[in-house]
């Protein structure tokens, strides 16, 4: 995902999907978490849905909780190869910090105009989201990296991994003691944490996630709000250092058994603390990131050993057509999903998604299985679509 702003790449004129140096584990797992970005996000009902499919309530954790974490995992290790071959390319790093800057901007606005597609209301278009929290760590994480680029590996390393712990030391102690007007200190509820309250008091509550609801009081907090994003940014630094570490001498077993075991160690690490600070994505909790930056590794090192050592790659076709145009798929579906909840159709004037849900599946599925058979047939339409840029070695990049 890394080139420069709105470049249309075609056979002719840029190399083929997947460099020969390239490790192809970063663009199947990237394609991975978008498709299942896609599924969770386009059930055929949500009073139908397997519980892996929907995220935690408030407190703990479900695999879909570990998809967007997951991302800005891989967009870190994948920034490492791409600042390395942009430098190798000779340049500079002012000229990368530009391309940062100028990627995070694309980046929010293209986020903002989903946000309000396709009726636009400004007056209560949601300021934070997906792609915004992305472009945020991106631009954060890259001028970081950029900072003490210039320095050995091992400081980089060290350095990386301070901010890191800083990060989450700190929004530990945020949460814990600083006391939010009207609720004192310690709160990590939807109304009264630190978190909520800042979004409320910068944002106000008609910019925020119409979802994100306090029964009683109405929208009070986003799940990619200001101060949360953070310790999210932590994700995307943890898999720079990893990116670090795969580009070193070590053998590549060495190395997938070493993200494997420090992933095992984090997730613990997440899970035992859970009873001091419950692990939280919706305000993005210490607790949370460790136990995420964990699954991430282990998930990407047990992905890494299948496709780039064993080279079991029969299977990552679709991943692929994911991986390689990422942005665009995640807004195609994004498009798809808003217009199918909009036009209506039949007699009976339901819109696209619930016509489809009641009279293509309902009818001769279980309700669970009806959401879940929508929900699969929205992303294989979403790959049907990307499918045909991929195979015109068309790659739309940010």
């Amino acid at each position: 995902m890394a080139s420069t702003a709105a470049t249309v790449q075609t056979a002719k004129s840029a190399s083929p999907a997947v460099k020969p140096e390239r490790l192809v584990s970063l663009d199947v797992y990237r394609g991975l978490t978008i498709a299942a970005m896609i599924l969770v996000t386009d059930p055929g009902t949500y009073s139908a849905v397997y519980w892996p499919l929907l995220h935690a309530p408030w407190n703990g954790w479900t695999p879909t909780d570990m998809i967007f974490p997951s991302f800005l995992f891989i967009s870190g290790v994948a920034m490492t190869f791409s600042f390395a071959a942009r430098t190798e390319r000779g340049e500079t790093r002012g000229q990368l910090a530009v391309h940062l800057v100028w990627r995070a901007a694309l980046l929010i606005g293209i986020g903002l105009v989903l946000n309000g597609f396709p009726l636009f209301h400004l007056k209560t278009l949601r300021i934070p989201g997906i792609l915004q929290r992305i472009a945020l760590c991106y631009l954060g994480g890259g001028l970081l990296y950029l900072a003490c680029n210039a320095k050995t590996r091992r400081t980089r390393i060290s350095i990386l991994a301070g901010v890191i712990l800083a990060i989450l030391a700190g929004y530990w102690a945020l949460l814990k003691l600083v006391p939010v007007p009207g609720f004192g200190a310690g709160r990590l509820d939807s109304l009264g944490s630190l978190p909520a309250y800042i979004d409320r008091a910068i944002l106000g509550i008609n910019h925020l996630w119409a979802y994100g609801l306090t029964p009683g009081y109405g929208v009070t907090y986003d799940p990619e709000g200001i101060l949360s994003t953070f310790p999210a940014l932590t994700l995307l630094l943890a898999g720079i250092l990893i990116g670090e570490w795969l580009r070193t001498e070590p053998s590549p077993v060495k190395k997938a058994l070493a993200i494997l075991a420090v992933g095992i160690f984090l997730l613990l690490a997440g899970r035992l603390l859970d009873h001091l600070l419950p692990m939280n994505k919706r305000i993005f909790t210490t607790t949370f990131a460790l136990f995420s930056m964990g699954f991430g590794m282990i998930a990407f090192s047990v992905c890494y050993w299948i496709v780039d050592l064993l080279r079991w790659r029969w299977w990552t076709a679709p991943a692929l057509v994911f991986g390689t145009n990422a942005i665009f798929a995640f807004a195609l579906s994004t498009i798809i999903t808003s217009l199918f909840d909009l036009i209506r159709v039949g007699g009976e004037r339901l819109t696209i998604h619930a016509w489809g849900y009641s009279h293509l599946f309902l009818p001769w599925l279980s309700p669970v299985h009806a959401s879940l058979a929508y929900a699969l047939v929205i992303v294989g339409l979403n790959l049907a679509i990307v499918s045909v840029l991929y195979r015109r070695r068309i790659f739309l990049r940010i």
